[in-house]
Parts: structure tokens; C-alpha cells; sequence
């Protein structure tokens, strides 16, 4: 009886562990507003476990003649006809428990068709720190999470 109790444990314990790490690893899904308010970016959950963030808003999404701002500057010449409220900025974040922090993929900025390394963590409340780095020169954006 001791035997099976104690291979329940063993088999519990870790997977609690687990759920616990997906559970944290998952605050980061939600809407969130850029520091000036320009855009906002949703960031969903793939079916793989990895993370995804797309632009869901733009308060300048027209141009004077009501024609919509594209995404013109993309090195994937494929995308360059995507719609500035669709753009994916990133895909395939992962988790870093160790660290607290998201990672393992580079991050789209439009304004200027660059991809960087990019790294997320909280820094108090719904307060998101995004950065991006190329060649360890970085810049870091603040997200608010609505």
C-alpha cells in the first residue's frame, strides 16, 4: 500500500509542478496597449504551447484618403500586403520558468521591417517589458495589459 501511495506522489507532484509553470507561463495572454497608445497587440496561445502576438488595433489605421496602411516594409515580400491592424509580431515564445521570462523568438517591428531577439516579463501588475535586441544593441517597449 505504502508502494502504490508513494508512486501516486511521485507521479502527481510533478505534474502539479507543471500545471503550476503553464498556469504562470499563461499570464502573459491578453490584449495589451503600447506605451503611447498607437496600437495594441493580442497575444494568444499556439497549439504547440508557444506564444503569439498579433496587432488587434491601430489608432492611425487610414491614410488622409481612406486607404488602409500596409505592411510595406516587410522583408517576407508575401506580407507586405497585410493590413497594419493584422500584423504578426511575433510567434513561437516560449517560457523561461527559471528566469521568469518569455523567449526564444525574435520580434517583428513594422516601422522599420527588422526582426530581433525578443524577451517579455512582467515588471508589476499588467505592466509588460518588451525587448528587443540585434547584435546586443536593444530597445524596450512597455505594453499595459487590459
Amino acid at each position: 500500500m505504502k508502494r502504490i501511495l508513494a508512486l501516486i506522489v511521485a507521479a502527481v507532484i510533478p505534474a502539479l509542478a507543471l500545471f503550476a509553470q503553464n498556469e504562470k507561463a499563461d499570464n502573459i495572454l491578453g490584449v495589451y496597449k503600447s506605451a503611447d497608445s498607437s496600437y495594441k497587440v493580442k497575444i494568444t496561445k499556439l497549439a504547440d504551447g508557444t506564444y503569439k502576438g498579433q496587432v488587434c488595433w491601430v489608432a492611425e489605421r487610414c491614410d488622409a484618403n481612406g486607404k488602409v496602411f500596409l505592411d510595406e516594409k516587410n522583408p517576407d515580400k508575401s506580407l507586405r500586403n497585410t493590413p497594419c491592424d493584422q500584423i504578426v509580431l511575433f510567434k513561437g515564445l516560449k517560457y523561461n520558468a527559471d528566469k521568469k521570462r518569455w523567449e526564444g523568438t525574435k520580434i517583428y517591428d513594422p516601422n522599420r521591417g527588422l526582426k530581433a531577439n525578443m524577451t517579455a516579463e512582467f515588471s508589476g501588475g499588467n505592466t509588460l517589458k518588451i525587448r528587443g535586441t540585434v547584435m546586443g544593441i536593444g530597445e524596450t517597449e512597455v505594453w499595459t495589459k487590459e
